[in-house]
């Protein structure tokens, strides 16, 4: 249901962008950037987060750490990682697959700046086996994502 969630969000919004589906797993950054030979960098992570009393969506570059004192400056709280039935339950998408696009239900989403360093970048798109390839400014656009400077550089 999740990847037809995606495809449904593209062809109302963003008919132009194609899935790609892969046989290998992409669930992790390191197992992505293999399949789609970029650097995991390139990889757009999105993180699921609990802030308070919502649930927001942090998308980063794949070698990207949060920083926990920023995300707090940022978000206005501590935030803590759902776990996996609540990132299913509020998302619709699988762990290894979540996106920001065809959500389940209505959540924020912020892009960190980190994103910027590509012209394009590669999330999930709803399963463990789908990307979009995709700049970053237009996935912002797209999600209606607010930028935010939550993570630490890359070593």
């Amino acid at each position: 249901m999740s990847l037809e969630s995606v495809r449904q969000f593209f062809a109302e919004r963003a008919p132009e962008i194609a899935i790609i589906e892969l046989e290998e797993s992409t669930a992790t950054v390191d197992l992505a950037a293999r399949a789609h030979q970029v650097e995991p960098g390139q990889i757009a992570k999105t993180l699921s987060l609990k802030v308070k009393d919502r649930v927001v969506l942090v998308v980063t570059r794949g070698d990207a750490r949060l920083d926990n004192r920023k995300l707090k400056q940022a978000l206005g709280a501590k935030a803590r990682m759902l776990n996996g039935e609540e990132v299913v339950s509020w998302t619709g998408h699988p762990v290894g697959g979540v996106c920001p696009f065809g959500l389940e239900n209505p959540l924020t989403v912020y892009c960190d700046i980190s994103l910027r360093d590509y012209q394009e970048v590669l999330p999930a798109a709803g399963a463990i086996h789908s990307a979009v390839r995709i700049a970053p400014e237009y996935m912002a656009t797209l999600t209606d994502a607010e930028w935010v400077d939550v993570c630490q550089p890359p070593e």
